[in-house]
């Protein structure tokens, strides 16, 4: 269905040594190139926290972070202070953000997901899951090089995570974007899928 986009910047690459981002929490070493990673544990375990440190909007405790990338995609679709705003303007406006942004992806994924009679309406007449495939929809288009989705799953209905489940196979053969998945545990679709780092915070 769509395409791996190529990355701006020649190999992005993320280290992590010894880093520790959240209080009394345990220290991890990785290292992210392009194609698909996955950030797993359970309740409270620090995932939001690890993408957040990864997006540059939260300092971590301990240990070095080197984030060679040209642009971040990390959205919250659920936050409050969407409410208000039409779910196509907020596009447009991440598009003017982006200089790589395929808008060609955005129909075909709208489609795809059932979104497209829903994008004129404002955030907070949009469901849970609905809030969630913009973010998606945008993921998609970004063109960046790191590319960070929290929860991508939650809310969604079966169709639409095979959908999520195709644009993910697609993301790990990806030679020019790193993306980064945070969730409780693997998706069950993507057990065929060629996984990067697996970083396991707990249960």
């Amino acid at each position: 269905m769509l395409t791996p986009l190529p990355s701006p910047t020649p190999h992005p690459t993320v280290t992590a040594k010894h880093l520790c981002w959240v209080p009394a929490g345990p220290s991890h070493s990785f290292s992210l190139g392009p194609g698909l990673h996955a950030v797993c544990g359970g309740e409270q375990r620090g995932k939001s926290s690890l993408l957040r440190v990864l997006a540059g909007q939260q300092a971590p405790l301990s240990g070095q972070l080197s984030v060679c990338a040209a642009s971040c995609w990390y959205a919250q679709t659920d936050a409050p202070a969407l409410d208000a705003l039409i779910a196509q303007d907020w596009l447009s406006a991440e598009k003017a953000r982006f200089g790589q942004w395929r808008s060609e992806r955005v129909p075909v994924l709208a489609e795809a997901l059932g979104l497209r009679e829903h994008l004129h309406k404002p955030f907070d007449m949009l469901s849970a899951g609905s809030r969630r495939k913009v973010g998606l929809l945008g993921a998609a288009a970004c063109g960046a090089d790191l590319i960070l989705l929290d929860g991508p799953y939650a809310a969604l209905d079966l169709r639409s995570c095979r959908v999520v489940d195709e644009l993910l196979r697609e993301a790990a053969s990806s030679s020019g974007q790193i993306w980064v998945l945070a969730d409780y545990a693997l998706p069950p679709g993507l057990d065929q899928a060629s996984w990067g780092a697996l970083i396991h915070l707990g249960n």
